[in-house]
């Protein structure tokens, strides 16, 4: 099994008509969060951001878990404040990192999701679910509350699920998980890839740069005062209809043709 001292990668990436499909390759570690596989997320994220080929990317995993989260035994074998101040700063920016990059970013869940695994696919835009998946926070029983965690779920789901996540430490499973908004739809193991797949190649069929601007938009709005949201929206809208891809689209709509995006 791969670990961080072996020649295998930690993080597999791929790419097909669009898709970039990052995969944690940690099997062996539940696909901890070393600190050396979060850099290497990191980076594939940036160089990803700047790739104008790549318009939907696919967070997956290697092995029969998602993610367990932060590495334990990395933690306890460091053991220092100051690398535990390092690499929960280097969690906090792989998460914001994941909502900056323009492309839309799909989790595709199997297994289990705990903790920062579960933070996971709460950050990214979307996620799909084998419907045997679970999902927890489960750092209170072990003496530690899952605070980083907590502010990707608190914005994914509502308070009281949250809190009761994050609270007793006990797993959902995949249909709870729907109910709470934390994934967009379960569905079996066998259905998993092919449910991903259609997902990402309806929206990588989309302008990459009309995506991009929505996305940025939603995050930014979604935590302003109503009439600022509006405001800013609509700044963002009439820049957007300038756009060429606005022109070529409003077009091909009153032609009843198919498009033409220029992504730009």
């Amino acid at each position: 099994m791969p670990d961080d001292n072996s020649p295998a990668p930690l993080l597999l990436r791929s790419q097909q008509s669009g898709v970039a499909t990052l995969t944690l390759n940690r099997p062996g570690q539940r696909n901890a969060l070393s600190d050396a596989l979060m850099a290497a997320l990191q980076e594939a994220l940036e160089e990803i951001a700047q790739d104008r080929s790549v318009h939907v990317v696919v967070l997956a995993a290697a092995g029969p878990v998602f993610c367990s989260g932060h590495d334990l035994r990395e933690i306890k074998e460091q053991g220092s404040p100051e690398f535990f101040q390092k690499l929960f700063e280097r969690c906090s920016r792989l998460m914001q990192s994941i909502l900056a990059i323009p492309q839309p970013v799909i989790a595709r869940v199997h297994g289990m999701a705990t903790a920062a695994g579960c933070q996971l696919v709460a950050t990214c835009d979307l996620a799909i679910a084998a419907d045997d998946a679970r999902f927890a926070t489960p750092g209170v029983n072990i003496g530690l509350f899952c605070s980083t965690p907590m502010v990707a779920l608190s914005r994914d789901v509502g308070r009281k699920a949250a809190m009761e996540m994050l609270l007793t430490g006990d797993a959902i499973d995949a249909d709870a998980a729907v109910r709470y908004g934390l994934i967009n739809r379960a569905v079996p193991p066998a259905d998993l890839d092919r449910a991903v797949a259609e997902l990402a190649s309806k929206i990588a069929a989309k302008s990459r740069h009309v995506i991009g601007v929505g996305k940025q938009a939603f995050y930014r709005q979604v935590e302003m005062p109503l009439a600022d949201a509006y405001a800013y929206a609509s700044a963002v809208m009439t820049r957007n209809m300038a756009a060429c891809d606005a022109v070529e689209g409003i077009d091909a709509f009153l032609a009843k043709r198919r498009p033409v995006w220029r992504d730009a």
